[in-house]
């Protein structure tokens, strides 16, 4: 088998026993880089630091990922201004950070027969949002109206 130094400098064509006995000296661990090679390539590397390695850049490219997630915002047919400003505020914040958002406007008792308003409220919502694209336009499902927004890239 050709074996490889830590480095990758390349020690030698040796028997499978004088690679063992190589590691062994250097308290290292030998491991098969390329089993189909003629012949198979091995390599003395302390295993559990490489493993640590291999582990850490793990870590580091999992915190350079950007989370994208769906927040939800529940809104009523009879909806305040005070209430409506206040749930605005939260979706934009949601938005620049990068969230999809959920509006979901809930009907309670008889309101269902007025949905009109729901979609009123929903329009208007949608509209007062800046940097906003419609993933999916406003549809009733059972007793609420849903639609997805995320944030528009080309305002940006």
């Amino acid at each position: 088998m050709r074996l490889l130094d830590e480095n990758g400098k390349q020690i030698g064509v040796v028997s499978k026993i004088e690679a063992l006995q190589k590691a062994k000296e250097l308290g290292l661990d030998i491991v098969e880089v390329a089993a189909n090679a003629n012949p198979p390539v091995a390599k003395l590397i302390d295993f559990k630091k490489f493993k640590y390695q291999e582990a850490k850049k793990e870590r580091e490219s999992k915190k350079s990922q950007k989370n994208v997630g769906v927040k939800e915002i529940r809104l009523r047919p009879f909806i305040g201004q005070h209430d409506f400003d206040t749930r605005k505020v939260k979706a934009q914040e949601f938005l620049s950070d990068g969230n999809q958002v959920k509006v979901s406007v809930f009907f309670r008792g008889r309101e269902i027969t007025r949905k009109e308003f729901g979609f009123d409220v929903m329009k208007r919502f949608i509209g007062a949002l800046e940097s906003a694209r419609v993933v999916r336009e406003p549809r009733a499902e059972g007793r609420t109206i849903v639609a997805m927004i995320v944030a528009d890239k080309k305002k940006e």
